[in-house]
């Protein structure tokens, strides 16, 4: 920047106009980063469930440390802090944390409020890249559907993406999800991501004696959504209502039976990770599952509601029956 720059600038200041400076007078020029990336095509085995026998699968699966424990930040004391929180983790007379996302008063005198959800799907993008990323946006969504909020349009992202830049393959698949969640799924949701941030340094090296090792976390994409709740009253659990004479449990099968198992807590519980994982195929399928769940919310015909958990439909129902005690 030259000094008649900078006297043009003061200058305009004083005759009270508006100034516009270039953001090369702020951050300079730094040169433009390069990666030059190469794909690996992903592998897998498909699991066969042919010889699994259910009572067994259902316990490891209940044994699986990401469906089994809810100790993170859950017991926390706090966690009704301010007064305004209107739903915490824990959910029902016996507290079991197993709330779809937390939801908070605006303030003391009003029933608006805000929410906030989670998701996230990384071992899926062992096998697909692009699939993890979508499942994770689908599964924040799907979370936060339980609060009363008025359009999926509503709903703001922030995206933590994780991979361990330069590794083979690593920076292509960032690539691709990022591709795939910026430029096609949330453009079709309606849903914009003001705010993100990344760690690209997800590995680690060491040196054991004259053998040199490494450890390499898979690319990570992990989402929170928030938006405006119309009315926290409104806000639907997983808690069964079992005083409510007869009713029904419907499932909303957002992968048309295809009950795709790359990636699955069964197939981790046997040491598998499977060959085709799940995807959102159809951006359209959740736009409408979103709205139809408000719809049945807002028309008082849900009792009760839980997204398919990390375990699967079993994993969910037990969910379900703990928290209603039942």
């Amino acid at each position: 920047t030259t000094t008649e720059d900078v006297i043009e600038l003061v200058d305009t200041h004083f005759n009270n106009k508006p100034i516009d400076l270039p953001m090369s007078v702020l951050f300079g020029k730094p040169p433009r980063m390069h990666r030059n990336v190469s794909s690996i095509a992903g592998g897998g085995i498909e699991l066969d469930t042919t010889e699994i026998e259910l009572a067994e699968a259902i316990t490891r699966v209940l044994c699986l440390p990401s469906v089994a424990s809810k100790n993170f930040l859950i017991t926390i004391g706090d966690r009704s802090i301010t007064g305004l929180v209107s739903r915490d983790q824990m959910v029902g007379p016996w507290q079991v944390p197993v709330a779809d996302a937390a939801v908070t008063a605006a303030s003391f005198d009003t029933y608006c409020g805000e929410a906030m959800s989670m998701g996230e799907r990384t071992p899926i993008a062992l096998l697909d890249a692009p699939a993890s990323a979508r499942m994770a946006i689908a599964e924040a969504v799907t979370n936060i559907a339980c609060a009363n909020i008025a359009a999926i349009s509503e709903i703001k992202l922030s995206a933590n993406w994780m991979v361990a830049a330069g590794h083979a393959g690593e920076d292509a698949k960032l690539y691709a999800a990022v591709e795939a969640v910026g430029l096609e799924l949330c453009p079709a949701l309606g849903i914009c991501v003001p705010v993100g941030k990344d760690s690209m340094s997800m590995r680690t090296v060491w040196q054991e004696g004259d053998e040199r090792k490494s450890n390499t976390a898979p690319l990570s994409l992990i989402i929170s959504a928030f938006a405006p709740v119309s009315d926290i009253r409104k806000t639907l659990t997983p808690q069964l209502q079992i005083d409510k004479g007869e009713t029904d449990l419907l499932l909303i099968d957002l992968g048309h039976a295809r009950n795709r198992m790359g990636g699955s807590a069964l197939a981790q519980v046997y040491r598998e990770i499977g060959c085709v994982p799940p995807d959102l195929d159809n951006a359209s399928d959740l736009k409408n599952f979103f709205t139809l769940i408000q719809q049945l919310n807002n028309s008082g015909l849900l009792l009760a509601y839980h997204d398919r958990s990390d375990g699967g439909l079993f994993a969910t129902l037990a969910e379900m029956a703990f928290a209603g005690h039942c």
